[in-house]
This record gives C-alpha cells, sequence and structure tokens, in this order.
C-alpha cells in the first residue's frame, strides 16, 4: 500500500462518550437475547444503506425533522430494507432522544466493540465512494500482508478526500487520499517559493 504512515493516539479506533454508551448497550442487549450476530448483520445493512442513499444520509442528518415525523419515515425505510428488533428500537432511543445524527458512529462503535471482544483488529477505512467487494478484498489483503491479520473494516465515506483512502488502524495511520497528496504538494511547493 503506497501510502504514508502516521504514529496517532492509541485510543483513535476506539469510540467513546455517548456512542459508546449506546453501541455497549445495545451489544448488551444482544447478548442477553443472544442475537448478537442478527444485530451485527441488521447494523452492517443499515450501514450500507447509510453509505450508498445520500437522500438517508441527509435524512438522518437533519435536526428540523419533528421527533414523529422522523421515527414515522425511519421505521418505513427500516421495514422497507426488512429491518426490525433492536436495531429497529435502536434507531427509535436515537430519535427519541434527538440524537439521530449519532447513528452511522453508534454502528462503527457497535462493530469495534464487537471486533474487540471477537480478537479481531478494526481498521478504519475512510474513502471519498464507498468500496466495492473487489476493492475490500483486496485492502484486507494487503493489511494481511502487511502483518494485521483477522481484520474487520469499519467503512466510513468522506467527499472531501476527492479519492485514494485513509486507514485508521491500531496506532498506525496510512494516507493515501488525494487530499492529502494535494496538500503535501501545496506546502512543498510555499517551501519552494
Amino acid at each position: 500500500m503506497a501510502s504514508e504512515a502516521t504514529n496517532v493516539s492509541p485510543h483513535a479506533n476506539h469510540p467513546s462518550g455517548l456512542t459508546q454508551r449506546y453501541a455497549l448497550a445495545l451489544l448488551e442487549l444482544a447478548k442477553d437475547r443472544k442475537t448478537v450476530d442478527a444485530t451485527a448483520d441488521d447494523l452492517e445493512k443499515l450501514r450500507e444503506l447509510i453509505a450508498k442513499d445520500a437522500g438517508f444520509r441527509a435524512f438522518i442528518q437533519d435536526p428540523r425533522l419533528d421527533a414523529g415525523a422522523q421515527q414515522r419515515a425511519a421505521f418505513a425505510i427500516l421495514e422497507k430494507v426488512g429491518l426490525s428488533g433492536d436495531v429497529r428500537n435502536l434507531v427509535g432511543v436515537l430519535i427519541q432522544n434527538r440524537r439521530l445524527a449519532a447513528l452511522p458512529q453508534v454502528i462503527a462503535a457497535f462493530a469495534a466493540l464487537l471486533a474487540e471482544q471477537r480478537g479481531q483488529q478494526t481498521a478504519e477505512v475512510s474513502t471519498a465512494h464507498p468500496l466495492t467487494d473487489v476493492q475490500r478484498t483486496q485492502l484486507t489483503a494487503r493489511l494481511t500482508e502487511a502483518g494485521y491479520s483477522n481484520v474487520k473494516l469499519v467503512e466510513r465515506v468522506d467527499p472531501a478526500l476527492l479519492g485514494g483512502l485513509v486507514v485508521r488502524i491500531g496506532s498506525r495511520l496510512f494516507d493515501s487520499s488525494i487530499k492529502s497528496k494535494l496538500q503535501r504538494l501545496q506546502y512543498a511547493m510555499k517551501g519552494a517559493a
């Protein structure tokens, strides 16, 4: 992976605060009900929906909607994609507490907690566009080659990157985004002037 590695805080990929509490509560509930795998699968479907559907992303980020209308619309969308149970209840609680905008972070926090409990390493991957299955497979293979075994990818779409990707795993940051390359070029040009 042609990129620049940087050390960052060792706890940078560990969620904390608000999202951590929601994710931990959902994980404990799923453990009690013995539905951890089903809940993880449902959250992955929801994460994919958020990543692929700009309208849904805008919907969950819009603070102007009243809670009742937001809940009816969100539940209709969840029902349409086949999500119910604990994930539906989580979305309802987030709406009731006016924190639906934190849903992507709660999903990432749940994935990180579950991966940690299963002995997996979590790699946070930020890309300008959603990864394809082939790209996911290639990235996992490259990380394995680099010495990171049993890696779980947590993906995030960040259009500001323009292209390329940023991977954060443990205390390492691999940044091959076009945005950072342009910034480095800009600094180099300023230094030459």
